[in-house]
C-alpha cells in the first residue's frame, strides 16, 4: 500500500528540449571572449590590468604590516618608518586610481557587449522560420535565451563578469603561491584540497539547482509574462472593470507566484546547507594555519613580521583560491545559461547568405499561383493543418476563402506568403517553384492585411508607409488613409500624419480603436500598391454590413489585381471570381458563388445561415 502511494507521487521526468545544446565551459568562454573582442576591445584590454592591480591591492597592506613590524622589532629609525609609509601610501593611491578606472570601464563595457548580443537574439527572432514562432518548445528555448541576457549578473553579462573576476583571483592565487612557497608546501596543498572540496560541493549544488529548480520554471516565466501583461496593459482595462475581474486576476497571479516562491524556498534551503559546509571548511583551514605558525614562532624559527605576513597571506590565499573556484562554479552555472542563449541562436534560421545566391523575383506583367499536392504540418504535430491541396489562382482573379475556425484558411495564406514552407508538395508562381526565388524579393509582390493589426510607436505616416519618415511619400500616405475611410480621423489630429501612434514612447501619442486599426492596415496595403493583395480577416472588428461595404469599396480601389479574401462571414464571396471552402485542413468545395449555391452543399448551407445579413446582396446578384 505504501509502495503504491509512493508511486503515485513520483513525477515523471520532463523530456529534454530537442533544441537545447550543451557547448561546454571552454567553448562558452571562447564564445564570450570572441564577443568581447568583436564588440568591446577596451574590455579585452582590461583583463591584464585586473590581473595585476587586484593581487597588488590584496597583498600590499600585508607587506606594509610586515615591514613596519620588522622595523619596530629591530628598533629601526622613525625616518625609515616614514619613508616606508610614504612609499606604500603613494602605491596605494595609484592602485585605487587604477581600480576606479578599471571598474567604471568594466561595468559599462560588459553591458555594451550584452546589449549587442541581445540585438543578435532579436535579429534571430525576426529571421527564424515563421512556423517556429508557434512551437512551444521553441518558445521555451526563446524564454531561456531571454533570461540569459536580461540581467547584469546572469547569463551573458554574468559570464563576462565571472571571467574578469576569475582572472583577478588567479592573479591573487599566483602571487600567494610565490609568498607561501617560502613557508611550507604541504600547507599550500592542504589549502588547495579544502578549496577543491568546497568547489565540488558548490558545483553539484549549482547543477542540481538549475536542472531541478530553475529549468522547470521556463513555462512559469511565460505565464508570468502573460499575467503581467493582462494586469498592466490598458487594452484589458474595460473587461477587467466591467466583469469584475480584479480579484480573480489578482488571485490567479498570487497562485502563480506560489510556484515561484516554492522554488525559491527549495533553492534557499539547498544553499543554506552548502554555506554551512563552506564555513566548516574555512574554520578547518584557519585552525591548521594558526597552529602551524604559532608553533614556528614558539620554536623561534619565524619572526613576528613573517608570522603576520604568512598568516595574512595564507588567509588571503585560501579566501581567493576558494573564491576562484567559486567563480569557476559560477562560470559553470553561467555557462549553462549561455548554453540556453547559444542554443536559441543556433536554431535553423533564415539564411541570408544562401538567399543572396537565389535570383530576385522578376517583375511580371501578371502573377499566377498554383498549389500542387501541398500539405503542411506543424513541427512534431500528428495532424496536418493542410492536406493535399491543389488549387490554381489565376492572374487578376479574386479568390474568397471561407470555412470555420481551424479549417486551414490562414495556413493557406501563410504558405502562399512563404511564412511557412510546405511539408509536402510545391507552390508555383507562373510555373516556377517559389522557393527558387529570393525570399525578400518575393515578399515585395504582396500587400497583406492580417486580422491582428500591430501598430508601431512611430508617426502615423511611418505606420502607413512602413518606411523611415524621410523615405515616406506623405501625399500617398494621406490618399491611402482617405481611401481606407480614415479621412475624418486624420483631420482632427493636430499634427496630422506626424502624429505619434501609441503612448509607449510619447505621452501625446494617439491610440486607435479596433476598427480604426484595421482600416490603418488597409491603408498600408493601398500604400504598398503591390500586385497581389491578401486580406486575412482584417474586418473582424466591423459589423457584417460595414464589412461587406468595406470589401466592395476596397475591391474597387485595387482594380484588377490578384486578390485573396478570408472571412468567417460571406460578405466577400459574391464579388469574387471563385470561392474555396475549407474544412478540417482540406478544400472540400470550389467554384463561383453561383455554382456553389446551385450545388446546395456546405457553402450554400453556410450562406443561408447568414442570409439575414446578405439577403439584399443575394437578391441584387440574382437580378
Amino acid at each position: 500500500m505504501s509502495k503504491n502511494k509512493k508511486e503515485k507521487i513520483q513525477k515523471p521526468e520532463s523530456p529534454l528540449n530537442p533544441y537545447h545544446k550543451e557547448f561546454g565551459l571552454f567553448s562558452n568562454i571562447k564564445y564570450i571572449l570572441n564577443a568581447i573582442y568583436k564588440y568591446s576591445k577596451i574590455l579585452l584590454m582590461l583583463l591584464p590590468i585586473g590581473f595585476l592591480i587586484y593581487p597588488a591591492q590584496r597583498y600590499l597592506w600585508t607587506f606594509i604590516t610586515k615591514f613596519v613590524i620588522d622595523l619596530i622589532s629591530n628598533q629601526g629609525q622613525v625616518k625609515e618608518l616614514l619613508i616606508i609609509i610614504a612609499i606604500f601610501s603613494f602605491l596605494v593611491l595609484i592602485l585605487y586610481l587604477l581600480q576606479t578606472f578599471y571598474y567604471n570601464k568594466q561595468w559599462v563595457q560588459c553591458i555594451a557587449v550584452r546589449m549587442k548580443l541581445v540585438l543578435e537574439k532579436n535579429y534571430k527572432m525576426m529571421t527564424m522560420p515563421f512556423e517556429y514562432t508557434e512551437d512551444p518548445e521553441i518558445l521555451d528555448c526563446k524564454q531561456k535565451a531571454e533570461n540569459a541576457c536580461s540581467g547584469n549578473s546572469s547569463g551573458i553579462e554574468g559570464m563576462e563578469n565571472q571571467i574578469l573576476a576569475f582572472i583577478q583571483q588567479l592573479g591573487v592565487v599566483i602571487f600567494g603561491l610565490v609568498i607561501l612557497g617560502t613557508m611550507n608546501l604541504w600547507i599550500i596543498i592542504a589549502l588547495i584540497l579544502l578549496a577543491l572540496i568546497n568547489f565540488f560541493i558548490s558545483n553539484q549544488c549549482s547543477k542540481y539547482s538549475k536542472k531541478n529548480i530553475w529549468d522547470p520554471l521556463s513555462l512559469w516565466w511565460r505565464k508570468r509574462w502573460y499575467m503581467n501583461m493582462a494586469l498592466a496593459d490598458f487594452s484589458f482595462a474595460k473587461d477587467i472593470r466591467m466583469y469584475g475581474l480584479r480579484s480573480w486576476l489578482t488571485n490567479k497571479f498570487q497562485e502563480l507566484n506560489k510556484e515561484r516562491y516554492a522554488a525559491q524556498q527549495r533553492n534557499n534551503k539547498l544553499w543554506f546547507w552548502r554555506g554551512i559546509i563552506s564555513h566548516i571548511l574555512w574554520l578547518l583551514s584557519q585552525a591548521g594555519i594558526y597552529a602551524y605558525l604559532i608553533y614556528r614562532v614558539y620554536t623561534k624559527s619565524l619572526t613576528i613580521g613573517n608570522f603576520t605576513l604568512y598568516l595574512t597571506s595564507s588567509a588571503t590565499f585560501f579566501e581567493c583560491i576558494s573564491s576562484m573556484l567559486s567563480i569557476l562554479n559560477q562560470m559553470l552555472q553561467r555557462s549553462r545559461e549561455v548554453d540556453d542563449f547559444r542554443s536559441f541562436l543556433e536554431i535553423e534560421s533564415f539564411d541570408k547568405s544562401e538567399e543572396k545566391t537565389l535570383p530576385d523575383l522578376p517583375l511580371f506583367e501578371s502573377y499566377e499561383f498554383e498549389f500542387k499536392g501541398v500539405s503542411f504540418k506543424y513541427p512534431r504535430a500528428n495532424k496536418y493543418a493542410l492536406k493535399n491541396l491543389n488549387i490554381k489562382i489565376q492572374a487578376g482573379q479574386k479568390l474568397a476563402l471561407v470555412g470555420l475556425n481551424g479549417a486551414g484558411k490562414s495556413t493557406f495564406i501563410k504558405l502562399l506568403l512563404r511564412l511557412y514552407q510546405p511539408t509536402e508538395g510545391k507552390i508555383y508562381l507562373n510555373g516556377k517553384d517559389i522557393s527558387l526565388y529570393n525570399k525578400e524579393s518575393y515578399y515585395r509582390i504582396f500587400a497583406p492585411v492580417f486580422q491582428e493589426v500591430n501598430l508601431f510607436a512611430l508617426s502615423l505616416a511611418e505606420n502607413i508607409s512602413m518606411k523611415k519618415s524621410q523615405d515616406s511619400d506623405y501625399k500617398k500616405a494621406q490618399k491611402s488613409l482617405e481611401e481606407a475611410g480614415l479621412a475624418k480621423k486624420v483631420e482632427v489630429l493636430d499634427r496630422g500624419l506626424e502624429t505619434q501612434v501609441l503612448k509607449v514612447i510619447y505621452d501625446e501619442g494617439v491610440d486607435f480603436s479596433g476598427g480604426e486599426k484595421q482600416k490603418l492596415a488597409l491603408a498600408r496595403a493601398l500604400y504598398k500598391d503591390a500586385p497581389v493583395v491578401v486580406l486575412d480577416e482584417p474586418t473582424a472588428a466591423l459589423d457584417a454590413l460595414a464589412e461587406s461595404k468595406l470589401y466592395e469599396d476596397f475591391d474597387k480601389l485595387i482594380g484588377g489585381k490578384t486578390s485573396i479574401y478570408i472571412s468567417h462571414r460571406l460578405s466577400s464571396t459574391q464579388f469574387c471570381d471563385k470561392v474555396a471552402l475549407f474544412k478540417e485542413g482540406q478544400m472540400v468545395e470550389y467554384g463561383s458563388h453561383k455554382e456553389l449555391m446551385a450545388k446546395k452543399g456546405e457553402y450554400a448551407n453556410m450562406f443561408h445561415i447568414q442570409a439575414q445579413y446578405y439577403l439584399q446582396e443575394e437578391d441584387s446578384y440574382e437580378k
